[in-house]
């Protein structure tokens, strides 16, 4: 009897011991970590926005102050650029292109015996060139940017309109005709990676540029504007831009796994 009992004990123990490595043998396997995002790689992408430019012109014989109107006019173009991540720091370059909208809006100034006389000088077009530093918190990206900047311009011009008479600094002989000038540049920003390789952002620039001086000749048949030298100081560009970029990275999530 004590026999038939110990060996009914010892099967069950068995059967339960064998009953459990069954089940370890079939268990699956914990799923491997979800992957961080990373912000390491080249991009490229588009953008829209609005510049807003201080652009006010001084001539010597007049004295007089002339503001070209640029103002609030729609930018859009593009941009590439490349992260490397270290931690949650993220350093890189970026190269932008934005065509500018020309808004000549000026109404001119009334000056007593000559005419309403209006000076145009828009810009047509801005890049720049930086170095991008943020701290990214997982799919967000804090950045600031570093850098410089160039302005294409349309030819400055002086148009009197009530005469119907216009000097263009394309045509006429101006002592200096260089349509575009470089100065530095600050910005801020942010950008969210939305989906895999995906991002969205929004920015602030401020490009400051140097000072820029037109001369009409003397000997010209321009009446009382012969000779006259028209100068622009603390001249600037401020831009708000949002834009979206194509980020080829080589640390993102996989998909399925964002």
């Amino acid at each position: 009897m004590n026999k038939t009992l110990t060996a009914s004990v010892a099967l069950i123990a068995l059967s339960t011991t064998a009953a459990g490595a069954a089940d370890m043998a079939v268990k699956a396997p914990p799923p491997p970590p979800v992957p961080a995002f990373s912000w390491t790689g080249f991009y490229i992408g588009a953008n829209i926005g609005g510049a807003w430019s201080n652009n006010r012109w001084t001539d010597t014989v007049f004295l007089t102050n002339f503001n070209n109107g640029n103002n609030g006019v729609f930018i859009g173009g593009g941009q590439i650029g490349g992260n490397y991540q270290i931690g949650q720091f993220v350093i890189g370059g970026e190269w932008d292109f934005d065509w500018a909208a020309n808004n000549n809006n000026n109404n001119g100034v009334l000056i007593p015996g000559v005419g309403n006389i209006v000076v145009t000088n828009n810009n047509r077009w801005i890049t720049t060139v930086a170095a991008r530093f943020g701290w990214a918190i997982d799919h967000w990206l804090l950045y600031g940017k570093v850098g410089g900047g160039w302005v294409g311009s349309n030819n400055f011009s002086v148009t009197n309109t009530t005469t119907g008479v216009s000097f263009n600094c394309g045509t006429l002989g101006f002592s200096s005709c260089n349509n575009s000038t470089g100065g530095w540049l600050v910005g801020a920003g942010f950008e969210y990676a939305f989906a895999p390789n995906w991002t969205v952002k929004a920015e602030y620039d401020y490009l400051g540029l140097g000072n820029r001086t037109f001369s009409i000749p003397a000997g010209a048949a321009f009446g009382p504007f012969a000779g006259d030298t028209f100068t622009t100081n603390n001249r600037n560009v401020q831009m708000v831009k949002v834009g979206v970029n194509y980020l080829f990275n080589w640390g993102a999530p996989v998909a399925g796994r964002y």
